[in-house]
C-alpha cells in the first residue's frame, strides 16, 4: 500500500533519533489486516519469524523459511502505510557468512519492500551486521534471549542474571558499534536492560527486559490474547479475542446444527413458506 503524500514514511534513521525520546510502540503482523490496525497506532510493524509459531503451528522459529517470510512481508506491506516494516531474517539465512546475509536480506527488502531487516546475534554477528549496513541494509539487532538460539540455551530461560550478563552488554555494544540502527533486548534481567539502554547509543527495543527501554514490542496475537493458554509473564494482555472467537464459533455452529443461521435476512429472493427436502414447494 503506498503512502499518502501528507503521510511520512517512518525510516530506520527516524527510529535511531527517537533515542532518549518518545518510547517507540512495535507489534509483529503477519497479515494485511492485521498490519493495518498496527500502522494507525505502532512506529515499528515486525514481521517476525514467530509467524512460524503463530500462523503455522510449528514448535519454534527454526522451521521458519525465507520463502515464508517474502510471503507474509507482501502481505504486510500491502497494509503498512507509515510505520517502519522490519522484517526478521530467519534461521539459516544470515548465520553462514556475511555475503550470504546480504544476497538475503537484498531479496527480502526487494520482494517485500520492507525498509530494515532484523537479525540475532551480537559479538557473533558484528561483521555481517557492519558488512549489511555498509551496503545499504539497514539492520535491526536482536541480543538476549534469542530464540533461534533456544536449544543452545535450552529453553526459553530469562537471561542476564549470571555470569552471562557481561555477554549480553558486550553483544549489545558490538551490535550498535556494527551500525545496527537499534537493538531489541528479550526476556533479560531488567536491571541489566536498563544499564544497556544507559550505555549504547542507539534505541533499545524491550520484550520482558525493562519500562526503562526506549521502546517496547509484542507479538500481537500474545497481547491480543489469541492463544488463552499461553501466558508469558512479560505479555500484558489487552484483550482476549481468543476467547471471543471461541464462543462466536460455538454460537455459530449451534446455530447451524438447529437451521437457525442463515436467517430470511441472510438469502436472497423470497422464502418459500415450506421447504422440502432438496426442493421448494
Amino acid at each position: 500500500m503506498s503512502a499518502s503524500a501528507d503521510v511520512k514514511i517512518l525510516t530506520p534513521p527516524d527510529i535511531a533519533e527517537r533515542k532518549g525520546g518518545a518510547p517507540i510502540a512495535c507489534l509483529t503482523a503477519y497479515t494485511t489486516p492485521m498490519a493495518r490496525l498496527v500502522d494507525r497506532h505502532c512506529d515499528v510493524v515486525l514481521v517476525g519469524d514467530s509467524v512460524g509459531m503463530v500462523l503455522h503451528g510449528l514448535p519454534s522459529t527454526l522451521g521458519v523459511t525465507l520463502d515464508m517470510m517474502i510471503m507474509h512481508g507482501k502481505a504486510v506491506r500491502r497494509g503498512v502505510e507509515r510505520a517502519l516494516m522490519v522484517v526478521d531474517m530467519p534461521f539459516g539465512s544470515y548465520e553462514e557468512s556475511p555475503e550470504q546475509a546480504f544476497r538475503n536480506a537484498a531479496r527480502l527488502m526487494a520482494e517485500t519492500g520492507c525498509a530494515a531487516v532484523k537479525l540475532e546475534g551480537g559479538e557473533t554477528m558484528a561483521g555481517t551486521i557492519r558488512f549489511l549496513t555498509g551496503r545499504g541494509i539497514p539492520v535491526m539487532a536482536h541480543v538476549g534471549l534469542t530464540p533461534q538460539s533456544v536449544n543452545v540455551f535450552g529453553g526459553y530461560k530469562v537471561q542476564g542474571r549470571g555470569g552471562d550478563a557481561d555477554r549480553i552488554l558486550r553483544d549489545a555494544v558490538a551490535a550498535t558499534e556494527a551500525g545496527a540502527f537499534s537493538v531489541v533486548l528479550e526476556k533479560i534481567a531488567e536491571p541489566l536492560a536498563r544499564a544497556i539502554t544507559g550505555k549504547i547509543a542507539v534505541p533499545t527495543i524491550g520484550i520482558g527486559a525493562s519500562a526503562a527501554c526506549d521502546g517496547q514490542i509484542l507479538v500481537v496475537d500474545d497481547m491480543l490474547g489469541q492463544f488463552s493458554e499461553f501466558r508469558p509473564k512479560f505479555v500484558k494482555r489487552y484483550a482476549e479475542l481468543g476467547n471471543e472467537a471461541d464462543a462466536a464459533i460455538a454460537a455459530y455452529a449451534e446455530e447451524v446444527r438447529e437451521r437457525r443461521f442463515p436467517g430470511p435476512e441472510h438469502v436472497f429472493g423470497d422464502v418459500p413458506k415450506t421447504v422440502r427436502r432438496g426442493t421448494a414447494a
